[in-house]
């Protein structure tokens, strides 16, 4: 079996077998689609620098079931802004498990925006999701009822003018107690869920 192989057999059996913890299901299409993603992700990263390197099982844990961990706080038919979206996550995989969501994915960099078109082409996902090559204080806020992000440059710093760069909504926010503390600094609640396995990151649900 060839590395890229026996990478993506790790990264799918982690998957299944970690996703109870998540409380999450994933049916056999789903699988296929996620490890088409790893596989492409893989091919582009070592160009693109999209995400840091890590093992199967690292990445199918702390960065797609981690994501998924948003599909419990998006409703039927959501639709959700990603802001600075890098590497198509945390939208991409629940855009690939959940076909009932919409999603706007606002990247700066045109580079890593092609890599995401050309994910979304590959998880057949691309009717749902529009790419935007920008930043987003750059742009007017999409319509959507979500807004998240896991990968913004500065993202602490930036947390101010994300909760005002969206007029009203939930913004789903992943990271430590800094980030708990920066919420509660600009004005706002929070609910704080520990992701399974940390114990010292969580995702934050902060309602507008």
């Amino acid at each position: 079996m060839n590395s890229t192989k026996s990478a993506t057999t790790e990264f799918r059996a982690t998957l299944e077998n970690e996703a109870p913890s998540y409380r999450i299901a994933l049916t056999a299409n789903d699988l296929n689609s996620l490890s088409k993603y790893y596989e492409l992700l893989n091919a582009w990263n070592s160009r693109l620098h999209l995400v840091a390197p890590s093992s199967p099982k690292v990445f199918a844990t702390r960065h797609v079931l981690e994501s998924l961990l948003l599909l419990q706080h998006l409703p039927a038919g959501a639709r959700v802004a990603d802001i600075g979206s890098g590497a198509g996550l945390p939208i991409l995989p629940c855009l690939i498990v959940r076909p009932d969501i919409y999603a706007v994915l606002i990247e700066a960099s045109k580079k890593k925006a092609i890599f995401l078109r050309e994910a979304l082409n590959a998880t057949s996902t691309s009717e749902r999701a529009t790419v935007i090559p920008e930043r987003f204080e750059n742009i007017n806020p999409p319509e959507v009822g979500f807004l998240t992000s896991r990968a913004l440059d500065r993202f602490e710093q930036m947390l101010p003018q994300l909760f005002s760069w969206l007029p009203a909504g939930t913004l789903l926010l992943f990271g430590g107690e800094v980030l708990g503390r920066k919420i509660a600094e600009s004005g706002f609640s929070a609910k704080k869920i520990q992701i399974p396995s940390s114990q010292r990151r969580f995702l934050y649900v902060a309602t507008k």
